[in-house]
């Protein structure tokens, strides 16, 4: 007959009947053990024992491995060896609301010492977020147990798992040291002939652009002036704004910024025209060098590009060979490392990261040129004030 436990008990207050104990649980292993544990108790504390020497560890430890073994001879009347895969599925929602509350949780939510009558092994239910923390300490144990020859198998194995991906480290993007030379050389490009002067002002809209918009080069590309237009927010400020058709055909805002639209007017003047763009306007956002108005390839604006960064890299170079591992990085440099490098700067600036997200494209927007919402004026705002190029 299996022995009911009406009241749980501190692990080192715990005192199992055979019929309890998991000498002969359902899930023991017939090999060789790699531990003496010949009961389930033992075999907790020699896992317990491998972080006694870490306070906060062994006490998130004891505690899960301490709630499970409790719950399984308490609540089931069987034995935690025995445990099954449902039963560690109905365990997960017993954390959710641990009934009856006077067997499982103190009075108050009041934490009692482990040697008071009144200690329980709950001040509350747990959230998801301690619910999932729960499964993976639990799911470590039984590994152990598995690995050490133990048990026979983790019932926790499976359960749906979800992989952790390791986030990838950007490491296309300059710092901002690096940046400041590309601003440099530009500023620094020759401007004596008007051929010069275009290829100047060029090169500024074109750097100023992909870097305050965050833009892919084929959102440069394919694009218009004439998508720039402007609204007057909840509080009467005029604020621009970027229409542009990202990736996949999603369309997004970019945040036009005071600084971008001064640069933007620069430009225009450079090439004889109004200095802010009409709606509808089909002046492409970069034009060629001369009269022509056509749009210009991506592979040409690559070449541009590459070679303001060829330049920069060069300028860096001649200061000596301390500086040639940073010279020959700023060489590899490409348009969507300026897109990196806008988001980074973005992020370390303190801008929230939904903002940064929502100026990159990563998420698809909803609303039009028509509906700006107040959560589009703060992202303006917050976009002009931390992400700035300072020419």
């Amino acid at each position: 007959m299996t022995t009911i436990l009406i009241a749980p008990r501190p692990l080192d207050a715990l005192d199992l009947p055979p019929d309890l104990d998991g000498r002969h649980g359902m899930n023991r292993a017939n090999g060789r053990q790699q531990i003496a544990a010949a009961d389930d108790l033992s075999a907790i504390r020699a896992w317990l024992a491998r972080v006694v020497d870490t306070k906060t560890t062994f006490d998130n430890y004891r505690k899960e491995a301490e709630r499970l073994l409790l719950w399984s001879i308490v609540q089931l009347g069987k034995p935690l060896s025995s445990l099954t895969h449902e039963d560690l599925l109905a365990y997960r929602i017993f954390l959710g609301d641990p009934q009856p509350r006077s067997r499982w949780m103190s009075d108050g939510g009041r934490k009692f010492p482990r040697h008071d009558p009144r200690w329980r092994p709950f001040y509350g239910p747990l959230a998801v977020s301690s619910q999932r923390q729960a499964m993976v300490i639990l799911n470590a144990l039984f590994s152990w147990l598995v690995e050490a020859g133990y048990l026979a198998g983790n019932p926790l194995s499976l359960s749906r798992q979800r992989s952790r991906r390791q986030a990838p480290r950007i490491t296309r993007y300059l710092e901002r040291d690096l940046w400041q030379e590309v601003k440099v050389y530009i500023d620094g490009l020759p401007r004596d002939s008007d051929r010069e002067q275009e290829r100047y002002w060029r090169a500024r809209w074109l750097f100023t652009l992909l870097y305050l918009g965050g833009l892919r080069i084929s959102e440069v590309g394919g694009n218009t002036m004439g998508k720039f237009f402007c609204r007057r927010d909840n509080e009467g400020n005029e604020r621009w704004w970027l229409e542009v058709l990202g990736k996949g055909d999603k369309e997004r805002l970019v945040p036009a910024s005071a600084e971008m639209m001064v640069e933007l007017a620069r430009y225009r003047r450079a090439r004889g025209l109004a200095p802010l763009p009409s709606a509808h306007e089909d002046t492409p956002l970069v034009l060629p060098l001369g009269k022509s108005t056509k749009p210009l390839t991506r592979a040409a604006l690559h070449s541009i590009i590459k070679s303001i960064f060829a330049g920069a890299a060069d300028k860096l170079r001649l200061r000596g060979e301390d500086y040639a591992a940073r010279a020959t990085h700023l060489e590899r440099a490409s348009a969507h490392w300026l897109r990196h490098s806008a988001g980074s700067h973005m992020a370390d600036g303190n801008l929230d990261l939904r903002l940064v997200r929502d100026n990159l494209g990563h998420a698809s927007i909803s609303t039009t040129s028509i509906y700006l919402h107040s959560d589009d004026d703060t992202r303006h705002r917050e976009t002009e004030e931390k992400h700035r190029l300072d020419w």
